[in-house]
């Protein structure tokens, strides 16, 4: 029989092992970031990497924008929290902030945390306002991984068989006929579409196609959910991608690039769905710190005229690209690209990390190089990815 001494030398030494560490979620890369400013990310070595990711596009203004600090140190100073049952008027600064800069203002804010709780609660009031539940989604796209979210969400490896339970029928692009028979069946509550899909590998519908679409949603009182989580906020070079189609949805959802970092997302809903007391409802959205990041991020935004920086730097971009002889394809809008290679690109990243101290994204096409850097990055910036990405592939 143990005595107490051993007894205690035990469970010492299982405590010692018994260390909880992290989920592992990625694979990860052998870099360990202690301070980022603008485009430049400094890791614990003292190294310096330019940001062409954005932390798959979360920062939409640069790392650290003095503007961006001041506004969330002047709140926090002032109140950080406290729950949506009481009134917060930085909440409506926010949506008329909001709806003056994206010409949206027709639409009413639904404040959350992430791209997944946005798009999880718009196909949920899609759900209440038609009382059908299919949702009709696009091969390729990426919406989420929380539950609806990632039932209409392309990707099986993700897709576990509790979200299997929903009712969704996956489309291709294009595909006009395949998408009038789909509708026309009478149980579908929303049509949910990324503008421009990131994950995926940057491919859009054509706007023939988007405008079908949105027509035959009209005709049979089915929603149409516009997902800008990633390409909205400007991305683009136009606030929402979809306003480069000529199509107005009945939703559009946001994230990533709205709180530069801070978590935050939202449901923009059209003033002709009635708000309904419990039919929505979150605890930590639309928080004081959470719209003070978003403010901020507006402001800047128009001031520094960034939809129109990442027009123009996305042209130079696209130029620069089309002369290199291995990249097949240049694809996206504004800031938000990919380079199509023939051979897949996975090898190519690493040693622009490792070799050229660039960050850069993969995508679901194996072959596609991703980019999602701040909106206010230079000329300068491309002309130094540039050199280093011909290095890499010579």
């Amino acid at each position: 029989m143990s005595n107490n001494n051993e007894t205690i030398s035990v469970s010492a030494e299982i405590k010692q092992k018994a260390t909880m560490k992290p989920f592992d979620v990625y694979p990860l890369y052998d870099v360990t970031p202690v301070s980022a400013k603008g485009i430049v990310v400094t890791d614990d070595q003292g190294k310096e990497y330019l940001d062409f990711y954005g932390g798959h596009a979360v920062i939409s203004i640069g790392h650290s924008h003095p503007h961006y600090i001041k506004q969330l140190k002047d709140q926090l100073d002032r109140i950080g929290f406290y729950s949506n049952s009481i009134q917060n008027p930085l909440q409506v600064e926010l949506a008329e902030k909001l709806g003056q800069l994206s010409d949206c203002e027709d639409y009413n804010l639904f404040l959350c945390n992430s791209g997944a709780e946005a798009n999880e609660n718009a196909l949920k009031l899609a759900s209440f306002q038609t009382g059908k539940s299919r949702v009709i989604a696009f091969k390729n796209g990426f919406h989420g991984r929380t539950s609806a979210a990632v039932a209409v969400t392309d990707n099986a490896n993700i897709n576990a068989p509790i979200n299997k339970q929903q009712k969704v029928t996956f489309l291709s692009f294009n595909d006009e006929e395949a998408f009038q028979n789909e509708i026309e069946k009478g149980d579908v509550c929303a049509v949910i579409i990324e503008t421009i899909q990131g994950v995926g590998g940057l491919d859009e519908p054509s706007t023939a196609f988007y405008q079908r679409v949105a027509e035959q949603c009209k005709a049979h009182g089915v929603l149409l959910i516009a997902d800008e989580v990633q390409c909205g906020f400007g991305r683009s070079g136009k606030f929402f991608a979809f306003q480069h189609h000529g199509i107005k949805p009945d939703i559009i959802t946001i994230a990533k690039g709205m709180g530069n970092g801070f978590p935050v997302g939202g449901v923009l809903i059209h003033e002709s769905i009635k708000a309904v007391y419990g039919m929505l409802g979150t605890t930590f959205g639309g928080n004081h710190l959470a719209c003070a990041a978003t403010i901020a991020v507006l402001e800047v935004i128009e001031k520094e005229q960034l939809l129109e920086n990442a027009t123009k730097l996305g042209e130079r971009f696209k130029k620069r690209a089309a002369e290199i002889p291995q990249v097949k394809r240049v694809k996206g809008r504004g800031l938000m690209l990919g380079l199509e290679f023939d051979f897949e690109v996975a090898d190519l990243r690493k040693r622009l990390i490792h070799n050229q101290h660039i960050f850069t994204g993969g995508a679901k096409d194996k072959k596609v190089l991703r980019f999602l850097p701040a909106l206010n990055i230079t000329e300068a910036h491309l002309d130094t990815f540039f050199e280093a990405l011909q290095k890499e592939l010579s």
